[in-house]
């Protein structure tokens, strides 16, 4: 606080410090932080809940389960959650003595009731969060609307559910499990259990596919009411922005992707000097911060070229003319595949398949490809069976999606320095809870090695140092290819290891439940195995459940030879976590930490780095390098400097705002694209439980019989400016009627405007009358809702390609000093006014021209489930490349942006010429509807 000069000698008067800066810390410790006082105010509800713990303990196990009912009979007659919490926290506390032999802490409560208020709990590793979770979940399942408990995969999602089971079911409720591949019967089960768990991918996905239900009982998922999500920064933060996508496959392009793939390699990168002097010229330039690769002028003429040669593009033509913009698609994705996905890093390669790699945890995502072409290119690269591409059926975003609940919650070890984050996109406030036990890891400074070479050899000597003293070690890295150049150090050196990455992660659990033994050696990919403690001296629990039929006596022995394991790593100074390289966000730097130091247990940490890491080769400063290089380090020595420090922390921040900058440009695209979700989800629903959309068809009948005579006869107009020769011809083709319009005027001089919209219309309707003759009022009204749905859905569908098309290629109004983000919801708004025309013009039109014959509803239905099922088997479930990686950056003031490439929507249809009639069914001519995009 106080100024005592500075390095120039000033005296202390001339140096200013804030005011605010100056009375923080006194103000701080008057009243307290936020967070403190949180932790006070609940404190008093904590005292609350002891007092009912003697109670409890007095009742029976009939009499303490009774109490579930009990409070539901309370909240049917008008009691509040609120008011039932210190009860129903005493009731799971008691029921979790009993059955899991583990009483709820202090602190736990805490968190219990940081969940119950929509917030975030951010607690230790080790601190329990999986039973803190069950106070707020007890007490929101009392509502009987349902609580979702959100894990980061199935693993995790089955033993936590199995694991809490026994506790739920003790206390009278019902717990389900959502699984991917799961039969309908079972899925449908789970989620009308009180209590359901699933993987956030699983959940967004079947919320997708609820909305393209035929029938309101092919839906999964209740009203989204309640949701708690473990490792709530690796779901709403990690993976915010890559948007989930159900897709259908489109044609097949296996032919071209190979051919482009060809020409791919003789390409050259263009490489500059920081000074902007040309040291290699080439034809494409890459841009590892933004993960962006762009052709320069060279580049496109010379792919030109090449495309002509092997007859791929008409001599003469650019890669930039409307309709080869999807071949310029391909050449992109081809680039990209080469240049910017790397396998062993961004993917690997097994039985024939490429399977991506999740960056944050390092596992495999089986059934997830890359959109816009891009998995396709990685196939032709590998030299792999290229799939079919897809086309969107339906799409949402993480963030979207858990909007949707009437309240959200999470928990986590690392939450605080994204906080801002939570508040800012979810509204969700940060709780830091306090420990139950204080923090014993030491966590030393970081090593700054010249080379990756000298940095590996001193993390091999730091491994040796640690096994010597029988600690065990975990040893993080950021990708898979690091993970097995370590290990194949560490088998020239004859020390045993086990290797946790994505191709290995079936033995995940396994694996770290005993990475905690004395001098055990485990290489996690990233935060591979989170979720799981690593107990120090290994998982009794775990070898018990190996064995078939253990008796007392050998569990006995387990127990007491794990309890001389444990006592050894404690003396030897506990789990010892070395890290590789710095991640480019503090979190998971922290995440990586954590697995030490559980529950107060002693332990330590390390970060060895290099000037060829990543991060310190594309953010650091090249003033960070000259400054090591001009301390003349010698071969193998390392740097501790507080520069060198602050430097890494600056680039770290750096990536995370723009990761941030990134997610919030899909939340506010996906937002627009969110609202028109919303209208049609809406009407989708509404027709699904409507047992009669008789009044519908008739309001749209009428609606688009005016709009068509409007067009061809224009309000308060001369009969000389009417067009009734194609009043006529337009009647025909959207109604299938042939109406003798001009005659009628011929013979009836009185015949005016709306007599005549009158006249029209009552023959439309003798038209439809004889079609509910023919077959049944019944069936013709199952038969309008079948197709009303169908053609919603398709037209839907359609929408999505037009709404990926317009933004991928909406940054190019900032050449014009436009805003794109006004011009996106500008033209999305007038797309989807289009859409809704369309959808009424479409169902008119089909219903019209149909014959309709009399079918039993329900094998109508069955027929149609049927269908349904059949597309299911189909559909792909997408993760799309996230903006900011496979596509720039927005300029939002309008300014310049950098080039991307706008992709075509995906149709089996011919081309169309600029003059024909538009494919959407506008009746506008193409180069006056969907063309002007192009």
């Amino acid at each position: 606080m106080g100024c005592t000069g500075d390095s120039r000698g000033r005296p202390p008067f001339l140096c200013v410090e804030d005011p605010v800066d100056m009375f923080a810390p006194l103000l701080k410790k008057l009243f307290g932080s936020k967070n403190e006082r949180e932790v006070k105010r609940m404190l008093k509800t904590v005292q609350i809940v002891n007092a009912f713990e003697e109670q409890m303990v007095a009742l029976s196990d009939e009499q303490l389960r009774a109490k579930t009912e009990e409070f539901k009979a309370r909240i049917a007659k008008g009691e509040t959650l609120d008011q039932l919490l210190p009860e129903a926290f005493a009731v799971a506390r008691e029921a979790g003595k009993r059955v899991m032999g583990m009483r709820h802490f202090d602190v736990q409560l805490i968190g219990g009731m940081t969940l119950h208020e929509g917030q975030i709990a951010e607690m230790r590793t080790g601190e329990g969060k999986t039973l803190v979770g069950t106070l707020a979940v007890y007490l929101n399942a009392l509502s009987g609307k349902g609580v979702h408990v959100v894990t980061v995969n199935d693993y995790l999602a089955r033993r936590d559910a199995n694991w809490m089971r026994p506790l739920y079911e003790f206390l009278g409720l019902t717990v389900g499990i959502v699984t991917p591949f799961q039969p309908p019967e079972e899925k449908r089960a789970a989620y009308a259990a009180d209590i359901t768990y699933g993987t956030n991918n699983e959940y967004g996905f079947d919320y997708l596919r609820d909305n393209m239900a035929f029938s309101m009982d092919d839906k999964f998922q209740r009203e989204l009411n309640f949701a708690v999500i473990d490792e709530v920064d690796s779901i709403l933060i990690d993976e915010a922005r890559t948007p989930l996508i159900i897709s259908g496959q489109a044609e097949d392009s296996s032919k071209l992707y190979t051919e482009i793939n060809r020409l791919i390699p003789k390409l050259e990168q263009h490489i500059e000097e920081v000074e902007g002097e040309v040291t290699k010229p080439g034809h494409f330039t890459v841009d590892e911060k933004t993960r962006q690769v762009e052709l320069n002028e060279a580049g496109h003429q010379f792919i030109e070229e090449m495309l002509t040669e092997v007859g791929l593009l008409a001599e003469g033509e650019s890669l930039y003319s409307a309709h080869n913009l999807g071949l310029l698609t391909h050449v992109y994705a081809g680039l990209r595949a080469h240049k910017l996905f790397n396998r062993n890093v961004e993917y690997i390669v097994s039985d024939g398949q490429v399977l991506l790699v999740d960056e944050h945890t390092g596992r495999t995502m089986p059934g997830r490809r890359l959109s816009e072409g891009l998995h396709q290119a990685i196939e032709a690269k590998e030299g792999l069976n290229i799939q079919a591409e897809s086309q969107t059926l339906a799409s949402t975003t993480f963030q979207n999606y858990f909007r949707l609940y009437n309240k959200l919650s999470g928990m986590t070890g690392t939450a605080d320095t994204e906080a801002f984050e939570f508040h800012q996109i979810y509204n969700l406030a940060v709780m830091v809870i306090p420990p139950n036990k204080p923090l014993a890891r030491k966590d030393f400074n970081d090593l700054v090695y010249l080379t990756a070479e000298e940095k590996y050899a001193a993390i091999v000597t730091d491994i040796k140092a640690c096994i010597a003293e029988n600690r065990p070690v975990l040893v993080g890295t950021a990708t898979i290819e690091t993970s097995e150049h370590m290990s194949s150090l560490l088998n020239k050196e004859g020390i045993e290891h086990k290797v946790l990455n994505a191709k290995f992660h079936e033995k995940e659990a396994e694996i770290i439940a005993q990475a905690g033994r004395p001098g055990a050696l485990t290489i996690a990919t990233n935060m591979a195995g989170r979720g799981t403690d690593i107990l120090l001296g290994g998982n009794w629990e775990v070898e018990v459940a190996n064995l078939e039929d253990p008796t007392p006596e050998q569990i006995a022995q387990i127990k007491a030879d794990w309890q001389k394991r444990h006592q050894q790593v404690i003396e030897a100074g506990g789990l010892h976590v070395i890290a590789s390289e710095r991640h480019e966000s503090r979190r998971i730097d922290n995440q990586l930490r954590g697995r030490a130091g559980r529950q107060g247990d002693t332990g330590s940490s390390r970060f060895y780095l290099s000037l060829e890491d990543s991060l310190m080769r594309i953010f650091a400063s090249d003033r960070v390098k000259n400054f090591m290089k001009a301390l003349g380090m010698q071969s193998g020595e390392a740097i501790e400097h507080r520069m060198v420090t602050n430097a890494i922390e600056k680039a770290q921040r750096k990536v995370e705002g723009r990761n941030f900058d990134i997610r919030k440009q899909l939340l506010e695209f996906d937002d627009v694209a969110n609202e028109q979700r919303k209208v049609i989800y809406h009407m989708r629903n509404t027709l699904l439980a409507a047992e009669n959309i008789g009044e519908t068809i008739a309001d749209f009948r009428e609606e688009v019989l005016n709009n068509l005579i409007s067009q061809h006869i224009p309000p308060q107009s001369l009969p000389e400016q009417w067009n009734v020769a194609g009043l006529e011809s337009a009647l025909n083709t959207d109604f299938a009627v042939q109406l003798p319009i001009q005659q009628w005027l011929d013979e009836d001089d009185n015949l005016h405007e709306d007599s005549l919209r009158e006249k029209i219309m009552a023959q439309l309707l003798l038209a439809y009358n004889e079609k509910e003759d023919q077959a049944s009022a019944e069936a013709l009204r199952s038969f309008e809702k079948q197709i009303l749905l169908r053609v919603l859905d398709d037209l839907w569908k359609d929408h999505l390609s037009t709404m990926d098309h317009l933004r991928h290629g909406i940054h190019l109004r900032g050449y014009a000093q436009k805003n794109p983000k006004q011009e996106y919801k500008r033209e999305s708004f007038t797309l989807f006014q289009e859409l809704l025309d369309s959808i009424k013009r479409d169902t008119i039109r089909v219903l019209s021209h149909v014959q309709v014959r009399r079918e039993d509803p329900e094998e109508e239905e069955a027929r149609l489930r049927q269908e349904a099922e059949e597309l299911a088997s189909r559909m792909q479930f997408e993760h799309a490349p996230a903006p900011g990686i496979e596509q720039p950056l927005l300029d939002e003031e309008g300014g310049e942006a950098p080039v991307a490439v706008a992709s075509e929507p995906v149709r089996n249809d011919q081309k169309l010429g600029r003059n024909e009639l538009c494919w959407c069914g506008s009746g506008k001519k193409f180069k006056h509807c969907h063309g002007q995009i192009n």
